[in-house]
């Protein structure tokens, strides 16, 4: 490998290493690239209620009805120019978030003389950009990978590689590991000789030369340009994965209400052709008042109200903490009713904490933890070089913790730090027996320490170690250990303190090979849970959402992670079981397991396509590069604060910034506010505006004239959808509301609701026809033509003002539903002003309305309220889920 990227074990030379850098390019991972501004203004376009408006301008020029096509172009315009302006919005905070402060590296160069003598190679810092194939790095405990490394020497080097395997435990890597390097053969993280971009030195020190950068990085997911320096090629990276576009829950419900959308504007065409051709007969003015009738049925204002209700949600959001990176990811979290989330990184902080400290029997004793923690302190002080671990850290803090000077009274005199080849690490400390006597603590894997342990103290005293006794001590060990807890051993033996010259070897020797240990016990080491975690997977539950933990880690690990965030963690699923089952038996068993352990980044991408086959709205959590598939088959993926590395950013529709997770149950709630109240206006109008059609066509068999003039129809209309813009600034969930879900919009649901109650507001309609035949019996035709438009014009207003303060709320006020904003009752109150006043004022004539006499206000009152009562009663039956429909609810704990 030296040969092949001409260099040696000095390091390159400066002035090559700078040739390397311009051809090469700098050691940065890929930014997405930004989309221009007309990929954006497509893709808005292709919206399927962008689409479906667009349609309707189109069909409504060619009517010649041109004042009703620049009415909803313009609609179509500020809808789709309101979501780009919020989308752009987003995608530069999550572009803000992707900034990584990733620091420096050590590197050996060598720098030539003016002869063209290179001198002796130097050590020096270098940011992580400058870094080029060829370079030879050194690496230390804490230290970041800078790139992609083949190792020269390792000692006792161990590195963290969560963020792209998913596993919490540190992975050893050697440069003496040939056999492994071929037996993979691969740029993998299995791969003992590599060390990725993306790993944290844990322990040990190695020095690796760069065999790839930036985009040809493991991490930066493109193939390396030379793949057979390394025996074999590349394998194909998760975020190198080609993905046919996903569709999400946004893009089924929009295909669903268009195409509902768009078979009611024909029938409602037809229909106003059919009217106006027994009113008028075949003359031109029918064509106009047909399109006129089809605008008045289709909701002009969709794309206006749901782009501003996704929009106002998408704002709580980042207040916050939480981006969204697309603006319908909103609405997909507002259906959101399975969420599976990472484990490490996501629900654990990746840092490992003291869980207990165990005699030999297994009873709690904090004596092993004592002597472990002084153990590491030794090691720590007088270890050549000095390391500090996570487990060392754990056992530190606790010890401190619970004693802040237990080590004042010992003084350390030799220390043996842990190494991988022979699991024990070994300190000697003077006292506390007393003046000339010494303690030797041995901390290390369990069955390493009990091969050196005579004996074992149990309840103050000391008794042989049999062969019984050690089994059952390996027994306890490995129950811990299925736990996903890290199990160690602790053992001591008292001897004398060493003197100068002799005593100090003598000393030092049987600290290297220790034997005659009297066990003291057990510590139990667990990966520290988010302290937020449990709190915010509490939240979500409450809220209906059940949470499902799928790792790359050990089952023993997750169920322990699950049950410190309150969850019940039932039979975990493995990964190899999740292989043998076919689609339609995953489905099944995915519904009713909670924790799926060894889960691959396939097979976690799979397990959201199952959940989805079997109708559930899916959401991923998840900060690392094993996660990214399943980021982008879940109809919602979210990114953790913890994920640092690019892809899951690139790849999630949500990003969470620092501490953001106890905003997602809020962030949910404030979702599903937007889907109550795009549901709310679709269910409203599509029953009003249905209504009037059904109206239309009984009043075609009454009336010899035109039921309504195109252009009342047109203003109409138009103060219903200014009026309806205020559902966008609603709030009809309560906040904090357990039980606050909306429902799922389908196309059968929909229909149903608008045919039951558009039959409710027809027959108001017709009522009101009758009303107005009294009113005008044996008046002129064309003063009973005025005086039918006026009174069905206001009483037109004033019902839809009734219908959106009726219908925007739940069948039972413990449905968690709140009383109406200030913004509704005022547009309501606005649309009884405007139909009652309007056809007094001089557009009114103008629209070709006048005065009522005093009489039909009063009948008309009666007519309002008989209504009310009608709509009050259906609303109650509605609110009664129909066979097989689907609801948000929250689920019971024991179910």
């Amino acid at each position: 490998m030296l040969r092949a990227l001409e260099t040696g074990l000095g390091g390159l030379d400066e002035w090559q290493a700078e040739l390397r850098l311009v051809e090469c390019g700098e050691n940065t991972l890929p930014a997405p690239a930004a989309p221009s501004w007309s990929r954006r203004v497509a893709a808005q376009a292709r919206d399927p209620y962008a689409a479906t408006l667009c349609l309707l301008v189109a069909v409504t020029c060619l009517s010649g009805a041109y004042g009703s096509a620049a009415v909803l172009s313009v609609l179509v315009v500020a809808g789709c120019a309101l979501r780009l302006v919020g989308e752009v919005r987003a995608e530069q905070d999550a572009a803000a978030l992707r900034t990584l402060a990733e620091g420096t590296a050590t590197v050996l160069r060598r720098r030539s003389g003016a002869d063209g003598a290179a001198d002796r190679p130097r050590a020096r810092e270098l940011p992580f950009d400058q870094f080029v194939p060829g370079d030879l790095v050194r690496l230390g405990p804490g230290d970041r990978v800078p790139a992609d490394l083949l190792l020269v020497r390792s000692s006792g080097l161990t590195l963290d590689q969560s963020a792209l395997t998913g596993v919490s435990l540190p992975a050893a890597k050697r440069a003496a590991g040939a056999s492994t390097a071929a037996a993979s053969g691969l740029r993998s993280p299995d791969n003992e000789r590599l060390c990725l971009r993306g790993s944290t030195v844990v322990r040990g020190t190695g020095s690796g030369v760069v065999v790839a950068t930036g985009a040809d990085s493991y991490l930066g997911g493109r193939p390396a340009p030379d793949p057979g320096t390394l025996g074999t090629p590349v394998p194909e990276r998760p975020e190198a994965t080609r993905h046919t576009p996903r569709r999400t829950a946004f893009d089924r419900t929009a295909r669903a209400v268009s195409g509902l959308l768009l078979r009611l504007t024909l029938l409602s065409g037809a229909a106003g052709l059919l009217v106006g051709a027994l009113a008028e007969g075949h003359s031109w003015e029918v064509v106009p008042y047909a399109a006129a009738v089809a605008v008045g049925l289709t909701p002009e204002m969709l794309l206006l109200v749901v782009t501003a209700a996704l929009a106002r949600q998408s704002d709580r959001f980042r207040r916050g903490g939480v981006y969204a990176r697309r603006l319908t990811a909103v609405h997909d979290l507002g259906t959101l009713d399975v969420l599976c989330t990472d484990k490490t990184g996501t629900l654990t902080r990746d840092r490992l904490t003291l869980d207990a400290g165990l005699d030999p029997e297994g009873n709690p004793d904090p004596g092993p933890a004592h002597w472990a923690a002084v153990t590491s302190l030794v090691c720590a002080d007088l270890g050549d070089p000095p390391l500090v671990d996570s487990v060392d850290e754990a056992l530190l803090d606790a010890a401190w913790e619970a004693d802040p000077g237990f080590a004042d009274r010992l003084t350390g005199l030799l220390a043996v730090p842990f190494e991988p080849s022979r699991r024990i690490a070994v300190a000697l400390v003077r006292g506390p027996v007393g003046l000339g006597s010494a303690t030797l603590s041995v901390t290390g894997a369990v069955e390493d320490v009990l091969a050196r342990c005579a004996s074992e103290r149990v309840d103050g005293g000391e008794r042989p170690l049999t062969e019984a006794r050690r089994a059952a001590v390996v027994a306890l060990a490995d129950a811990r250990a299925a736990d996903g807890l890290r199990v160690l051993a602790v053992a001591t033996a008292e001897t004398e303190a060493p003197a100068a010259g002799p005593g100090v070897r003598t000393a030092r020797r049987r600290a290297e090979d220790p034997y005659g240990l009297t066990l003291l016990g057990l510590v139990c080491l667990a990966d520290a849970t988010e302290p937020d975690a449990a709190a915010a997977l509490a939240d979500l539950a409450a809220a209906g959402l059940t949470v499902k933990i799928v790792t790359g880690d050990r089952a023993g690990a997750a169920a322990h992670v699950c049950r410190a965030a309150g969850l019940v963690p039932g039979t975990p699923l493995l990964g190899p079981e999740a292989d043998a089952l076919d689609d339609a038996k995953l489905r099944r068993v995915a519904e009713r397991t909670t924790v799926f352990a060894l889960f691959a980044p396939a097979q976690k991408a799979r397990l959201v396509r199952a959940l989805q086959a079997a109708g559930h709205t899916v959401g991923f959590l998840g900060d690392g590069l094993n996660d990214m598939p399943a980021l982008r088959a879940a109809d919602v993926g979210v990114s953790s604060p913890a994920a640092l590395d690019p892809g899951p950013r690139r790849s999630a529709d949500l990003v969470l910034g620092a501490d953001a997770l106890p905003h997602l149950a809020g962030a949910l709630r404030a979702a599903r506010t937007a889907v109550a109240n795009v549901g709310n206006y679709l269910r409203i109008t599509l029953a009003s505006n249905l209504g009037n059609v059904l109206a239309m066509l009984a009043a075609g068999a009454v009336v010899p004239f035109l039921p309504m003039l195109p252009a009342q129809v047109l203003t109409q209309n138009l103060c219903f959808d200014l009026a309806q813009l205020s559902l966008a600034f609603d709030r009809p969930l309560r906040d904090g509301g357990a039980t606050a879900a909306p429902r799922r919009l389908t196309r059968s649901d929909l229909a149903r609701y608008a045919l039951l109650f558009g039959v409710v507001n027809a027959c108001a309609d017709l009522a009101t026809f009758a009303l107005l035949r009294s009113v005008t019996a044996g008046l002129h035709v064309a003063h009973s033509e005025v005086l039918f438009h006026s009174g069905w014009f206001t009483e037109n207003l004033i019902t839809q003002a009734v219908t959106v303060h009726l219908l925007r709320t739940g069948a039972r006020r413990s449905d968690g539903w709140s009383p109406a904003s200030w913004p509704v009752r005022v547009a309501n109150l606005a649309l009884v002003v405007i139909g009652v006043l309007l056809p007094a004022t001089p557009l009114g004539a103008a629209l070709g309305l006048r005065l009522l006499p005093g009489e039909f206000y009063a009948f008309l009152g009666l007519i309002l309220a008989g209504y009310a009562a009608a709509l009050l009663a259906a609303r109650r039956f509605v609110a009664l889920p129909s066979k097989g429909e689907r609801l948000l609810r929250p689920v019971d704990a024991a179910t």
